[in-house]
């Protein structure tokens, strides 16, 4: 009981940690099924994805939704902008008429 209050407690201080955290998932992987393999396969992906973003795969994750979100945004704003000058070419149109 005492070594689990102490790896809880150590959890606190180390959650931004992010090179423990990135071992953390294969090892529990390891613990709960006993596949060396696919924890291996976790932890490269995991490194790979960083060697080349240089970001963790949740920073990748979060700024990729980011972005998407932003570029939305954009869109709508030059519909919305587009759909306004059209309506006042049409209204303009319709007066000559």
């Amino acid at each position: 009981m005492r070594k689990v209050l102490i790896i809880l407690v150590s959890f606190l201080f180390l959650e931004a940690c992010a090179e423990t955290t990135a071992l953390l998932g294969p090892a529990l992987t390891v613990g709960s099924s006993g596949n060396v393999l696919q924890a291996g396969f976790s932890y490269g992906s995991n490194m790979a994805v960083k060697k080349v973003t240089g970001k963790t795969p949740g920073e990748h994750a979060s700024s990729y939704i980011k972005e998407k979100k932003e570029e939305k945004k954009i869109r709508e704003e030059m519909v919305s902008y587009l759909q306004s000058h059209i309506e006042i070419i049409r209204n303009k149109l319709a007066s000559k008429n």
